[in-house]
């Protein structure tokens, strides 16, 4: 089962799906996309895990920032990790890795979509439970530089890309999540 879950930034989206997996598994693999460049984003990676010590169940934690089709494969090779949820938290953040990482370079909007299929493929082939945390960027203001504005349509992009290979799409807003890919109208 495929699930993306989906929101605006503070909405619960991550709680819900921890939430999500505890219920569906018996254990899990949380993989961390965030990267500690300051002592704010240090502060909230160690609430995050003690958040997750603290629910009983059992996780495993991989931080993988860039490279998460060849963890998804891994995964999907591994006896012990097949009868794991897992899940990715954040897809937004990866991006965010793959855009700067590519920045620059010649052909960086080449290399940043190919990165987003390769991830989708990998996404839509991956057998077990696998749930993405992803951010809604698009509701709000149009950024006022170039980097934010691509950053914004890339996401917009990646999300409903997840969004086509899921099962189920969960839109989290204060705290309550409805699923919509169950509800979406057929033209």
């Amino acid at each position: 089962m495929i699930v993306t879950v989906t929101g605006g930034a503070r909405s619960g989206k991550s709680s819900f799906a921890e939430r999500w997996c505890m219920k569906h598994g018996d254990s899990g693999l949380y993989v961390a996309t965030a990267q500690a460049f300051d002592d704010e984003m240090k502060e909230r990676i160690a609430l995050h895990q003690q958040q997750r010590v603290e629910s009983g169940f059992q996780w495993s934690t991989v931080e993988e920032p860039l490279h998460l089709v060849e963890l998804l494969h891994k995964s999907a090779k591994s006896e012990e990790l097949a009868k794991s949820v897992v899940l990715i938290d954040c897809l937004t953040l990866w991006l965010t890795n793959v855009l700067l990482a590519a920045e620059g370079k010649p052909d960086s909007d080449q290399i940043i979509l190919l990165e987003m299929d390769r991830l989708v493929e990998a996404v839509s082939v991956f057998q077990g439970h696998l749930v993405m945390v992803t951010n809604e960027v698009g509701s709000g203001i149009v950024p006022e530089y170039p980097l934010g504005r691509k950053y914004r349509d890339l996401a917009g992009m990646l999300n409903r890309k997840m969004a086509q290979v899921s099962d189920q799409l969960f839109l989290v807003t204060a705290g309550i999540a409805i699923e919509l890919k169950s509800r979406e109208y057929q033209l």
